[in-house]
């Protein structure tokens, strides 16, 4: 006999709002690539004068990971421009796909390229392409012009599930390109490459990914690391083609994508490489310079700077080795390195700032500036970022000769005096004329440097010192500056703050010489709280939410999810300063007030409209003011009553009016005061005090750190229940609206459903796995949500007893949740300083299908856990325990597929066998039907479950819907009978010539997998000799439109420079058809218009 299941609207994530910069979270690693300006890449030419606004405003956008997406900010209006952000893809698919993800993004890296039309340069875009890692181990690549970036960006900022499919903007927004290589492990760090069709990207396990953007899929997979990786970067030298890796393993290894393997490796950290930089220094900070035979490049040098855990910034220089350079022939020319036996060679330290002892704080970021003039330096938990300038080669070499002379000098001097020198001090021309004992004091790594070589004090000198007002998380360099400006620096803060400086040369006094300024001249810091934020509240008409944390209110605007109002911890009310460390707040009837309560026993009025503190009650409680609740004005006497509890007492408050007009606007009304009235003692410390909804008998619910909850008549004071069974003190408690329930959230990670009419334990629920901080009710329901430390917001059933939802996103403690009064939307937040928006949405929740579905996640995590890095450490153990000389490290496989085999993987093998097997039965099936009916011809329907496709074409339907990065390990999962069956139908479909490309790839992936069961199997002979001819003659084809095609393309851009009469297209020039009298579009449209209608006539 079977019973109907209960059915419910499920609520999913529409909306963040709150974080600034997201300095990271326990699940995701720490990273150097979150913040960076779009613009900041190598330039490849002078941008062309008509697109020189959208050149400027791309320059002024910065990049910035905040939690799960990845914002654009523009640095001249502090104004969010652009969200990078992706649909949660729910197992089952349930759910309406518009979800907004629970990921949490780790890194990314950008690429921009300048589209040039060629019949109409006003069309030029510039296309920003964005890869980001997240904490799951996916890479999500994101592709958008300059002119979405323009015309939808207020469409791209507020996401809801409210609207109706298709109002909203984010809807018709392309999905990302996502690739999975890293087995669900947080992505560190992520490069593409001058082209932008390669992109690399290092696991937390040591891993190595190459990718090939364009085509979407994996290269190879690098081995060699058995650490985090810290940083990739591509290297391009003449004749190679390298790829440089650092990791927490304090190894740098420089790798030879072509032929797969490592030619470099750098151990001369004594711990952890957490930092590196790549730069191409020129020779007079230019790109071109001209002559008389027209314009050529300067010579560059190319530098890679390092940094670890011990605070040294190590120098290398990067150059062609010997080797590759005697085999390049270039008119007989030997090249300038032949003495270079590496790619990289160690060149020194950097200097240390001038009166500053050498750091042993480990480095946390180094960056150079895209044009390689400047270097900036961060250190772990520091307020400050060091900035050097790079001299040009000739200043460079000036300064080699001036330390060398010096040197020489010193040696005269030293021989002259017999061996005794005096004390010297340090200076700007002698900071490494240093004596024996200096010299001894120096790391190993420069005393072995030739004192006549170039050295990395030569190159890099300390411009200045940035300062911040907190720790710096990371900080990029801008593209743009103002006149007089040397740099701009911006700083993210781990206040969830960003703070821009100004470095520039100043004028001193007359005949002083310039000094260098370093000034703060923009923050950005409104729309974040600097710490967790505490509480949350939600206004009676649903447009404002109140959210309270450290020394910090702020009032926001839920639909536009803007700040309104921001109070600073430094508030003042009658000369009187207030320490506004919020743990509560609520909004008083009108929502033109709010009331804060503080950790200091405080209570604070505050005024929305004129964002200050209008009254203040000092020491309300002798303790901290854990909860306060108002209770709505009745009809019978129409006042407004506040509780609040502290310490050991439950306090009173009447809401009423003073003699004072507040500074606002007319009709506002007076500013509202607190009178105590009455107060209630208790035995221990109130942790939750909460009023019922009924207005004939009036209740007042407390919560105390004896982990029981009391119930008083609100009236008399007069004790009504008292409420027993938790283990831990009660940290939260809610009533329902009929009056007819209680649930109270405790520390000991359970909830309690409490009968308010005669007190009995209803049941007891279990789901949380830390404690539990609050508890709601939806109004109208005996449904409710809970949050918790553990991260997760949880939706329950009151009278069925429970679990509807469990609502994934938060990456820390969740504090505080506020519902709407018609439970539309739902707002959480807590320590990870972000304030997520629920919405409830039509898709139907069937409890025991969400149930399986919870059970199929579970099983799919530990089916795709990565146990290779474990079995790798104990092999390599059990070697050495044992003394097996035989195993070679050297002999060991460098490289090996990008993709490893995954769930996702074995079910689209599984799809592509029951497709093969399908298609042969459908074959078998036509046979038999044609053999029974030969006589009357008569026709065979369509078989639906191939979808009305023939054999063939069904295979390849099923081949073109699994992701091309999961396909070659989709095609492993294959037996050898399907590799037969699937070679067969490649052929056919070649010889019809449908899916050539996608036939092409998998019939040479599957010869060279099975090159040897191929070739012992003879009934394969003559398929594979067909498959030969057509993959020769559909290939020869494609190869031979795809050159016509850019030769068209390039005889299309010479006529149209040839027609060309002005620079920048303006609205009176009149448009020219390019494609007149070329015998192709319009023209052979016109042509076939003509003739249709002679034909008519």
């Amino acid at each position: 006999m079977t019973t109907n299941q209960h059915t419910y609207l499920r609520y999913e994530c529409a909306d963040t709002f709150g974080l600034i910069f997201s300095s990271g979270s326990s699940k995701a690693p720490p990273s150097n690539a979150v913040v960076k300006f779009v613009g900041a890449v190598e330039a490849s030419g002078a941008i062309n004068s008509s697109i020189s606004a959208t050149n400027s405003f791309m320059n002024n956008l910065l990049a910035a990971t905040t939690g799960s997406s990845i914002t654009l900010y523009n640095t001249k209006t502090s104004l969010p421009v652009w969200r990078f952000f992706h649909y949660q893809e729910l197992a089952g698919g349930v759910g309406t796909g518009r979800a907004w993800n629970n990921d949490e993004v780790v890194c990314f890296d950008t690429h921009t390229l300048t589209n040039i039309d060629a019949a109409s340069i006003s069309n030029t875009q510039i296309i920003f392409r964005l890869a980001s890692g997240w904490v799951d181990g996916a890479i999500r690549i994101w592709t958008v012009t300059s002119d979405e970036l323009l015309i939808q960006r207020q469409q791209n900022l507020i996401h809801s599930l409210l609207n109706n499919e298709g109002e909203d903007g984010n809807d018709h927004r392309e999905p990302p390109l996502v690739l999975n290589g890293h087995n669900q492990s947080p992505v560190r760090t992520l490069s593409f490459d001058g082209n932008g069709g390669r992109l690399a990207s290092g696991g937390s396990y040591g891993s190595v990914v190459l990718w090939d953007v364009v085509a979407e899929t994996g290269l190879f997979r690098l081995l060699g690391h058995v650490g985090g990786i810290t940083q990739v970067m591509f290297l391009e030298l003449t004749g190679l083609d390298l790829l440089v890796t650092t990791s927490l393993d304090g190894l740098i290894k420089v790798w030879d994508l072509a032929g797969q393997c490592c030619i470099q490796t750098l151990a001369n950290h004594r711990g952890e490489v957490i930092g590196a930089a790549i730069a191409r220094l020129w020779s007079n900070h230019t790109l071109e310079q001209h002559s008389e035979f027209g314009v050529e490049k300067t010579e560059f040098r190319r530098r890679l700077i390092t940094g670890g855990s011990d605070g040294q910034v190590r120098v290398w220089s990067l150059q062609t080795p010997t080797r590759v350079a005697s085999n390049l022939v270039a008119d007989s020319v030997a090249p300038s390195n032949l003495a270079c036996e590496d790619v990289c060679q160690f060149m020194g330290m950097l200097p240390p700032p001038p009166n500053v002892a050498i750091l042993a704080e480990k480095i946390q970021s180094l960056h150079f500036h895209p044009s390689g003039k400047y270097v900036g330096v961060l250190h772990g938990n520091s307020k400050s970022v060091d900035v050097y300038i790079v001299r040009s080669a000739q200043e460079s070499t000036k300064k080699r000769q001036r330390r060398l002379r010096r040197r020489e000098e010193k040696d005269k001097k030293r021989q002259s005096d017999g061996g005794q020198t005096a004390a010297q001090k340090r200076g700007m021309l002698d900071d490494l004329i240093l004596s024996d004992d200096e010299h001894e004091a120096l790391p190993s790594e420069e005393q072995q440097l030739d004192p006549s070589t170039l050295k990395a004090s030569d190159e890099f000198e300390h411009l200045s010192t940035i300062h911040a007002s907190h720790k710096v998380r990371n900080f990029a360099f801008a593209v743009h500056k103002e006149r007089g400006e040397m740099v701009r620096v911006v700083c993210a803060l781990t206040t969830n703050a960003y703070e821009t400086f100004s470095i520039s040369r100043v004028a001193g006094k007359e005949g002083a010489r310039l000094t260098i300024a370093c000034n703060k001249i923009a923050s950005m810091d409104t729309s974040g709280h600097p710490t967790g934020i505490r509480a949350v509240s939600l206004s009676s008409d649903d447009n404002m939410a109140c959210t309270v944390s450290k020394n910090t209110v702020k009032i926001w605007n839920v639909r536009s999810r803007t700040c309104i109002q921001s109070l600073s911890p430094n508030t003042r009310s009658k000369s009187k300063l207030a320490a506004a460390y919020g743990l509560c707040v609520v909004f008083l009837p009108g929502n033109r007030h709010v009331v804060v309560g503080t950790r200091e026993g405080h209570l604070l009025v505050i005024d929305i409209a004129a964002g200050e503190v209008v009254f203040l009650e000092e020491k309300a409680h002798e303790s901290a003011v854990w909860s306060v609740d108002v209770r709505k004005p009745t009809t019978v006497d129409g006042s407004i009553t506040l509780v609040s509890g502290g310490a050991k007492e439950v306090k009173f408050w009447d809401v009423e009016a003073s003699g004072e007009q507040s500074d606002g606007e007319e009709g506002i009304g007076h500013d509202p005061v607190l009178v105590h009235t009455r107060s209630l003692k208790m035995s221990d410390e109130v942790i939750a005090v909460r009023y019922s909804h009924a207005q004939s008998k009036r209740l007042v619910c407390v919560a105390s750190l004896d982990c029981t909850v009391k119930v008083f008549f609100e009236d008399s004071l007069k004790l009504f229940l008292s409420l027993y069974g938790h283990k831990l003190p009660v940290l939260a408690i809610d009533c329902s609206d009929d009056d007819a329930l209680l649930a109270s959230a405790s520390a000991d990670k359970t909830i309690k459903i409490h009968g308010l009419d005669f007190g009995d334990t209803h049941r007891t629920l279990h789901g949380h796995e830390d404690s539990i901080t609050d508890v709601r009710f939806v109004r109208r329901t005996h449904n409710f949500f809970s949050t918790s430390k553990d991260g997760s917001v949880r939706y329950w059933d009151g009278d069925r007893f429970e679990q509807i939802l469990a609502l994934a996103g938060h990456t820390a403690e969740v504090n505080s949740v506020a519902i709407s009064r018609t439970g539309a939307f739902v707002l959480t937040c807590g320590m990870d300083r972000q304030v997520r928006v629920w919405e409830r949405t039509k898709d139907i929740v069937f409890l025991q299908e969400e149930r399986e579905r919870e059970l199929e996640q579970v099983f799919d995590r530990i089916g795709s856990r990565d146990d290779s890095g474990t079995v790798a450490i104990l092999h390599g153990k059990a070697n050495l325990d044992s003394d097996d000389k035989s195993v070679d490290d050297d002999n060991q496989p460098q490289s090996e597929a990008a993709v490893k085999k995954s769930v996702m993987t074995i079910s689209a093998g599984d799809r592509l066998m029951d497709g093969l097997e399908r298609a042969d039965q459908e074959l078998k099936e036509v046979a038999l039907f044609r053999n029974h009916h030969q006589s009357t011809r008569k026709m065979r329907q369509l078989n639906p479950l191939l979808m009305g496709m023939l054999p063939a074409h069904y295979v390849l339907w099923i081949l073109k819907s699994i992701k091309n990065v999961e396909l070659e390990q989709s095609l492993l999962v294959l037996s050898h009978s399907h590799v037969e069956r699937l070679i067969y139908y490649c052929a056919i479909l070649l010889k019809q010539g449908r899916g050539v490309e996608t036939c092409s790839k998998v019939a040479i992936f599957l010869v060279k997998v099975h090159q040897w069961q191929v070739v012992a199997n003879k009934s394969l002979a003559i398929p594979l000799r067909e498959l030969r001819h057509q993959l020769r003659l559909r290939l020869a084809e494609s190869r031979d439109i795809v050159g016509y095609n850019l030769a068209a393309l390039k005889l299309i851009g010479r006529m149209a420079q040839d027609q060309k009469s002005t620079f920048i297209g303006g609205e009176e020039s009149q448009a020219m058809d390019i494609w007149a009298g070329m015998g192709i579009g319009r023209d052979v449209a016109a042509a076939a218009a003509a003739e249709a209608r002679r034909n008519n006539r």
